[in-house]
């Protein structure tokens, strides 16, 4: 990853998803895509990536008289880090604890259980290896 955590708020993920989905964007296009679910202001949207700059999660470049905007923190190792973090939060660092409650609040469907097994298999598989 960046060499430390880098925890993105709810905010933050918003913008990552549509930079990791088409980049680079200009912060008008980040406006022009967030409007009707955000609302927010070319303003408010600026404040954020510079943030996010300082942080080492986005980087930007100038391309005319825009800066164009790029994801530098990938999806695969947000999403990682955010998993580790819900699960030590919420269930103590327990993936068997998160399923049972899943299992429990009968919130899997069929298609989540063969899933599961299937993940687990190739986990089991590569954990033999």
């Amino acid at each position: 990853m960046l060499g430390k955590t880098v925890g993105l708020s709810d905010g933050e993920w918003k913008l990552m998803n549509l930079l990791w989905d088409d980049a680079p964007r200009t912060v008008a296009q980040l406006v022009s895509a967030l409007r009707s679910d955000t609302g927010w202001t070319k303003g408010t949207v600026f404040m954020m990536l510079s943030r996010m700059a300082e942080k080492g999660t986005v980087r930007y470049e100038q391309g005319g008289r825009s800066k164009l905007y790029y994801p530098v923190l990938k999806r695969e190792d947000a999403a990682s880090c955010e998993t580790e973090s819900f699960l030590s939060k919420v269930y103590g660092g327990s993936v068997g604890l998160m399923v049972a409650s899943l299992a429990g609040q009968k919130a899997l469907t069929k298609e989540d259980i063969d899933e599961l097994y299937a993940v687990l298999r190739d986990a089991e598989k590569e954990a033999g290896e």
